[in-house]
């Protein structure tokens, strides 16, 4: 079955989630899919004109299947306490719920720890992994109040090492065991689960070679990349009630990138 072939349920509707990194890639893709099957979603990121296009996106995929669903920016920057304080408010004042949290936004700056900056170190940490926790400490009484759910992007660089990445990795592989943790101290309220992505084809990939893709490409068991709607999902699938005894659980989305190896 092909992409265009899904068929979507409305899973979501009445439902309110909250995605952010959701300018682009897998956050945008997350954005519309659950607002395809209903959900009115709060797409927050910190670049307001990619944001601007993901919303349009968002809601023409609403719009399409009928399900109730709609879409709504909110320019944030994920690591400004502040900011989340207002999300929080805007939910209160708006809407009264949240649903869903996905929490996905990532930077990467691609250093050997002998050279990336003590700025740089910092600023992985605070919008990789310091911003979920302050998600989840403005968000969580809203997310307890409707039994909902948190979806976690972490990525297979928690579990596999690749030159340049000491900063992204050790954020992604905190989220690993945040998730864990999430899903111990607010059950059973709350499920939290975390999604692990592989190769997504996604703006990341702009700037990578082409015989670097191919590489890439060659590493997965399934001959390609993945696509950013693929992760959306599994997103959507730890989101809904299909997933309903299912937390503290991380699903890899990576085409088999994490299973193959090169030599013994």
């Amino acid at each position: 079955m092909s992409e265009s072939d899904t068929v979507l349920a409305p899973r979501f509707r009445g439902k309110v989630a909250l995605v952010t990194g959701a300018g682009s890639g897998i956050g945008a893709a997350t954005a519309s899919r659950l607002a395809a099957e209903g959900a009115h979603v709060l797409l927050a990121d910190v670049d307001e004109a990619s944001l601007g296009l993901a919303v349009e996106a968002a809601g023409s995929a609403a719009r399409a299947t009928g399900f109730g669903g709609g879409a709504e920016g909110l320019p944030l920057d994920v690591a400004d306490e502040a900011g989340w304080a207002r999300v929080a408010r805007h939910l209160e004042d708006g809407p009264g719920r949240l649903d869903l949290l996905h929490s996905n936004a990532a930077i990467a700056v691609i250093q050997p720890a002998d050279r990336l900056t003590v700025a740089d170190w910092h600023r992985q940490l605070d919008v990789n992994l310091t911003a979920t926790f302050l998600a989840v400490r403005a968000l969580a009484g809203l997310l307890t109040r409707t039994g909902g759910s948190i979806v976690i992007t972490s990525s297979v660089h928690a579990m596999r090492g690749l030159p340049g990445r000491p900063a992204y990795a050790a954020t992604k592989g905190a989220l690993l065991s945040l998730g864990r943790q999430l899903a111990a101290d607010y059950g059973p309220d709350v499920r939290v689960n975390t999604v692990v992505p592989g190769p997504i084809m996604s703006p990341a990939w702009a700037d990578v070679s082409e015989p670097d893709r191919e590489r890439s490409i060659r590493a997965t068991t399934l001959a390609r990349f993945g696509r950013p709607s693929e992760v959306a999902a599994a997103v959507a699938f730890f989101g809904s009630d299909d997933a309903s005894y299912v937390t503290g659980a991380s699903l890899v989305v990576d085409g088999g990138w994490s299973v193959t190896a090169d030599s013994a």
